[in-house]
């Protein structure tokens, strides 16, 4: 049949347009993945999509990536350090210290290359952001603003519904996963009376000729406060900093979020006596009220309920008026509010559930440990905004540590929807003491995602190989083979980095004497990051993860090993790091994971019950390392092997001595095989 005589089934021609393009019956452009926002997160996980083949789109609503940076920090230097050089050319290793580049294969793509700064301008990021877009090619979607999400149930979905995206043309987007990455884009804001009188960190002029000669009240104590504060300290008559908690400095907490030391010069001003100072108060409990020359006031807000709330500062109560020793009984000439970021939940439906209601849970989305949204199956939250997991105890909220938790929620997805296991090593057990040896010395997530992202053992039937599993979320072990497609039957070791527990804390005092731990038997408690290594016989539960004890990261395991901590963070010492973690795993698989040469199995194979694992997987199975001269004379010098070659000798000379030239009927004893070593070094 031609279109001709189709055509009266459906009435006048332009009928099949109109219902095409009607919103209510058109069916949206699908996506399996949308990502939302073009900063850092996105695009890291952008790039794992493309990499992986799937099918997406970054929506950003501003025409190129990284917009917040264009903006933000308001003083342009940003607080994440550019490491350029450490003196190693292992490039895994060398992320540990750059804190700026996103994951990718092409080298060029390394901050490094786009700012000699230690603290970089936040222009040179903008720079970097749109050339990791462009020059891999990623989908994004510019000037598109997302202005609502909402679900559509569908029992077809991946998820049993679809979320439906509408941009600021009213154009919809149907996707199966949504993964957030907007970060944290709404100014923090404490109501009190007299807030209308305050300027925000988003607004206030950052020109210090505006604040000459000038008394400053800054509300808050991070580092946006702080960046502030420095900018104009110079300039003001004094500055007073005022916030509900004490300061926390990043080196005595190792919270890399807490005041920074290139942003502290407030601090000394301070202790040393020269007019500037800091002062805790919940900002609940004050009133600002401003007087006939324009200058505020700080008085409590229960003098404003006494008196009419509409009268100036001259007329309401002031606490100096019956404390003349009040700290802040001068009047200021600005307030400025630096109280950080929340997340916008405004475009998001209330059927999405990310939130319960709760202070907290204003400021970050309901996740789980998984970074998939407590509320609705297929939701995750990336970057800044998915801080949550590891707030205050880890770097999940900066580029350094979310670049590792954005590809560990790749490959969750990619289990889940693709059927493609969490990628693993297998290797006989006796490599097991050098992969982890390798790990916790290269690897950058373990070193930047402590605590949060750890590396997973699973040992196979017998313990005679093991799979390597990278950078796992730790509290969601109990539903490892879930999300893994990894068998966990036979028992696993967890790999995890670790400040010492009682070490990071605004009250702690960091720099005491013999804060360094030295001795391997010590090893427990030691203080700066170190290596632990967790044994267990099978999954925790999750009700055991649940109650896990105060401050352990994971719950008690059948046995635990800290390596050492080392000035260096170089974990290679033969006796101080080496020996005492192949002990630790010998006596968990009651095993011995030493390598032996073909002979020295052999005479194993003669002598023992029970060969180790390297003598059954290899020389029994023809794959020993073949035997050379320099191998024999090897083992001979490291007392692993008797010297036979002089033993020869020996008996020929008694021979040609005796004259006897028959053979020999018994040969001497040739001693023990192999006898326990005397000292540590001698049994590596």
């Amino acid at each position: 049949m031609g279109l001709s005589a189709a055509a009266p089934l459906w009435g006048p021609p332009g009928l099949l347009l109109t219902i095409a393009l009607h919103p209510a019956l058109s069916v949206p452009p699908h996506r399996d993945y949308c990502v939302l926002g073009a900063g850092p997160a996105g695009l890291q996980m952008a790039y794992f999509l493309q990499r992986a083949g799937r099918d997406y789109a970054v929506f950003e609503r501003a025409p190129a990536p990284g917009s917040f940076f264009t903006r933000y920090p308001r003083h342009r230097k940003l607080i994440s350090i550019n490491k350029r050089f450490t003196g190693k050319a292992n490039a895994e290793f060398n992320l540990r210290h750059d804190w700026n580049s996103l994951l990718s294969h092409d080298p060029l793509l390394l901050f490094r290359h786009y700012s000699q700064a230690y603290f970089p301008d936040a222009r040179d990021m903008v720079r970097y952001l749109g050339d990791f877009a462009d020059r891999l090619g990623l989908h994004v979607l510019y000037n598109t603003t997302i202005t609502y999400v909402t679900l559509d149930k569908d029992r077809q979905a991946w998820n049993g519904h679809y979320f439906i995206l509408t941009d600021q043309t009213g154009q919809a987007y149907q996707c199966s996963v949504l993964l957030v990455a907007t970060g944290l884009s709404v100014p923090n804001q404490v109501n009190f009376p007299g807030s209308e009188y305050v300027e925000g960190y988003e607004s206030v002029s950052v020109d210090p000729e505006d604040f000459v000669g000038q008394n400053v009240l800054i509300l808050g104590r991070g580092n946006s406060a702080f960046e502030t504060a420095e900018n104009i300290l110079g300039v003001t008559n004094f500055i007073h900093m005022l916030s509900r908690s004490r300061v926390r400095l990043s080196w005595a907490t190792h919270y890399v979020g807490d005041l920074r030391a290139i942003n502290n010069g407030l601090l000394d001003t301070y202790q040393l006596k020269s007019l500037d100072g800091l002062l805790e108060s919940d900002l609940t409990d004050l009133a600002i009220v401003k007087d006939h020359e324009g200058k505020f006031h700080v008085t409590l807000k229960f003098f404003l309920e006494e008196n009419n709330a509409n009268q100036s500062a001259d007329s309401i109560t002031l606490p100096q008026d019956n404390s003349d020793n009040f700290a802040m009984r001068v009047a200021y000439d600005r307030v400025i509010r630096c109280l950080g970021w929340n997340f916008d939940f405004s475009i998001f439906n209330k059927s999405l559930r990310l939130n319960s209601g709760n202070p907290f849970d204003m400021k970050y989305p309901l996740i789980r440990a998984s970074y998939e949204s407590k509320g609705s199956r297929g939701l995750f939250i990336l970057g800044t905004a998915s801080h949550s997991v590891d707030y205050r105890r880890s770097a999940g909220g900066f580029i350094h540590g979310f670049r590792y938790t954005a590809r560990a929620v790749h490959r969750l997805l990619e289990h889940r929807h693709h059927g493609v296991a969490w990628p693993s090593t297998e290797l006989p057990i006796t490599q097991l003491t050098s992969s982890i040896v390798r790990r916790v010395n290269e690897a950058s997530g373990l070193y930047q995602m402590f605590s949060v992202l750890a590396d997973v053992v699973l040992l196979k039937e017998n313990a005679t190989a093991f799979e390597y599993l990278e950078e796992f979320p730790m509290l969601m072990l109990p539903q490892l083979e879930t999300l893994t497609g990894r068998k966990a039957r036979h028992g696993l070791f967890v790999v995890n980095m670790e400040y010492g527990k009682n070490f990071s804390g605004p009250d702690k005092d960091v720099f005491f004497h013999d804060r360094s731990v030295g001795h391997t038997e010590d090893a427990w408690q030691s203080n700066f990051l170190h290596p632990v290594i967790y044994y267990y016989r099978q999954l925790p539960t999750e009700q055991e993860v649940r109650f896990r004890p105060a401050h352990w990261p994971l719950p008690r395991p059948a046995a635990i090993h800290h390596i050492v901590e080392d000035f260096l963070t170089d974990w290679t010492a033969p006796v101080g790091h080496i020996l005492p973690l192949r002990r630790f795993l010998e006596n968990c698989l009651d095993t011995d994971l030493r390598s032996f040469y073909a002979e020295s199995c052999f005479l194993f194979a003669l002598t023992r019950q029970k060969l180790p694992p390297f003598c059954q997987q290899g020389y029994l199975r023809m794959q020993g390392l073949a035997s050379t001269e320099s191998l024999r004379q090897h083992g001979v010098e490291s007392r692993l092997l008797r010297d036979y070659a002089a033993v020869g000798r020996h008996l020929e000379d008694s021979s040609q001595h005796s004259g006897d030239h028959g053979p020999v009927d018994a040969l001497p004893d040739p001693g023990p095989p192999v006898q326990s070593l005397d000292n540590n070094k001698e049994e590596l």
